[in-house]
C-alpha cells in the first residue's frame, strides 16, 4: 500500500460513517430526506475539502465514495437512490479539486 492510499483511509471511514450510520437517525421520511440531501453530502464535502487541502487530488476518493454508497441503496434505501450515489461521487469529486486548489504547494 503506497502512501497515498495510507492517508485515504481516514477520510473512508469518515464516509463510512457517514453512509452506513448516519441513516440510522432517521425517524421519518423528513429527517430521512434532510440526512439524504443536506447532512449527508455536506459531510462528503467537507472530507473531500480537507483531504484536497491536506494531501492534494485523488480520483480514488470520489470512486470509493461512489464503491461505499451503492450497498446502503439496498440496507437502507430503495432502487431510486442510486442516482445520490452518482450525485455524492460528484460532490466529492468537486471537494477534492477544490481543496486541492487552496493547498497552494501541490
Amino acid at each position: 500500500m503506497n502512501q497515498k492510499q495510507k492517508k485515504l483511509w481516514p477520510y473512508i471511514i469518515v464516509l463510512c460513517i457517514n453512509f452506513y450510520l448516519l441513516p440510522f437517525l432517521a425517524q421519518d421520511t423528513g429527517t430521512g430526506m434532510l440526512l439524504m440531501l443536506c447532512i449527508i453530502p455536506f459531510i462528503a464535502l467537507i472530507a473531500a475539502v480537507t483531504y484536497g487541502i491536506r494531501n492534494g487530488f485523488c480520483i480514488m476518493l470520489p470512486i470509493a465514495t461512489l464503491i461505499l454508497f451503492m450497498p446502503t441503496i439496498f440496507i437502507h434505501y430503495n432502487s431510486s437512490a442510486w442516482v445520490y450515489g452518482i450525485v455524492y461521487g460528484v460532490i466529492v469529486l468537486a471537494g477534492n479539486w477544490i481543496g486541492r486548489a487552496l493547498n497552494g504547494n501541490r
